[in-house]
């Protein structure tokens, strides 16, 4: 008990001592006659000798790094063709094959094969006389949403841009061009789904009809209890090496963008 004791009272000690001390020597330092006591200092600097030009085009790149997996994700081809390709699995039955790596993978590089030109465009009249300091941030950064707004141009519906203007009760604008970036990236967005989903319904269109000649087959022969599933599953995949299916799906994919 005795030993408990000293431990605890050692452990006091040493949490007590440097909370004690700087005021033991504040006291002493107020003290009259007493000697001057140099204690560390600390001083906030708000924007004296700084840019504040300068900070906020920091803070503004840092932001757009920020949401460039959703700019890549959102505003680019990435969306359709990752959902189409997903469609196109669960069409044919299997789960997990191929995996969300190699889906997600392969739609990154077809997103590049189809990005290619805007690419082109905005390293062309944004990053290169941006790296070359020929442009400054904020026309470097106007130069990158024009080439963003040249793709998802050609791939938004009116009507989407529409919705939008009827929601606000504003007067839709007489040209594409004038549509502000915060009305055409969400109805890109709504394209996007849209068009990938149509796609995914004629994919799913021979597969069903697959699904169905097994189950009927499967119920005249009387074999209730097997799982048409089971049974149609090898029959769609040879229906898809045969047809070469994924050369048609990318191609049904890369000529479904506007170009």
């Amino acid at each position: 008990m005795d030993a408990r004791f000293k431990k605890l009272l050692k452990t006091l000690a040493l949490i007590l001592v440097p909370l004690v001390l700087p005021a033991l020597a504040f006291a002493q330092s107020a003290a009259p006659g007493a000697n001057n006591l140099a204690l560390p200092g600390m001083s906030i600097n708000f924007g004296q000798g700084v840019n504040l030009v300068d900070s906020i085009e920091v803070l503004m790149l840092f932001t757009i790094i920020t949401l460039a997996p959703s700019i890549l994700i959102l505003c680019t081809s990435f969306t359709r063709i990752l959902i189409v390709l997903s469609f196109m699995r669960q069409a044919i039955g299997t789960q997990n094959m191929p995996p969300n790596q190699v889906l997600v993978g392969f739609s990154l590089f077809l997103s590049l094969f189809v990005m290619q030109p805007t690419g082109e465009r905005i390293y062309n009249k944004a990053i290169q006389p941006y790296m070359q300091h020929q442009i400054t941030t904020t026309v470097a950064i106007d130069e990158i949403v024009l080439g963003l707004r040249s793709f998802m141009q050609k791939q938004v519906r009116k009507a989407d841009i529409g919705l939008f203007y009827d929601v606000t009760g504003k007067t839709a604008p007489t040209t594409i061009d004038d549509v502000p970036i915060h009305y055409l990236i969400p109805a890109f967005i709504i394209s996007e789904l849209k068009t990938s989903f149509q796609i995914g319904f004629l994919l799913y269109i021979p597969f069903l009809i697959l699904d169905m000649v097994v189950a009927s087959v499967l119920m005249a022969m009387g074999m209730m209890m097997l799982p048409p599933v089971v049974v149609s599953l090898p029959f769609k995949l040879l229906l898809f090496v045969l047809v070469d299916g994924w050369q048609l799906v990318t191609g049904s994919i890369l000529r479904s963008f506007n170009q």
